[in-house]
């Protein structure tokens, strides 16, 4: 009965783990976001993904995004379902608020840049609520 609750406490840890690792993607993946600007209302960042390179789980207040290129990508959200995107060069996209894990799932580099909106605008949501609404090509899995 022991060994019962200490597995059900660990998988449990795990689960609240995802959600609370959910953070400034600036901190957990300076590989592929780097601060271009930043003032009071907004926040600018510049992404870049490799080909079929991955995030992890990361957090954004409201975003506007100008795709730099041609793209396929997958996000993942904190509840396991995922939402393909497909973007052409000079598309722009409108997310809410949330909680994701971005993946470019093509054979050419993903770029663009990313303005995060603060205050009311941008103002976090709760995450069941959240997810990115897109003028890109999205399919839901």
């Amino acid at each position: 009965m022991r060994r019962l609750v200490l597995f059900c406490t660990a998988i449990l840890c795990l689960g609240f783990t995802t959600v609370a690792l959910a953070q400034d993607p600036l901190k957990v993946d300076p590989k592929h976001y780097t601060l271009v600007s930043e003032n009071d209302q907004v926040r600018i960042l510049k992404i870049h993904y490799g080909p079929h390179e991955k995030s992890v789980m990361h957090s954004h207040p409201s975003t506007v995004v100008v795709f730099l290129s041609d793209s396929n990508g997958k996000f993942t959200f904190p509840d396991g379902k995922t939402e393909d995107f497909t973007t052409k060069t000079g598309e722009a996209m409108y997310g809410e608020a949330g909680t994701h894990l971005p993946e470019n799932t093509g054979d050419k580099p993903l770029d663009g840049i990313l303005v995060e909106l603060k205050g009311k605008a941008g103002a976090a949501k709760p995450a069941a609520a959240a997810k990115p609404a897109t003028t890109a090509k999205a399919t839901k899995k």
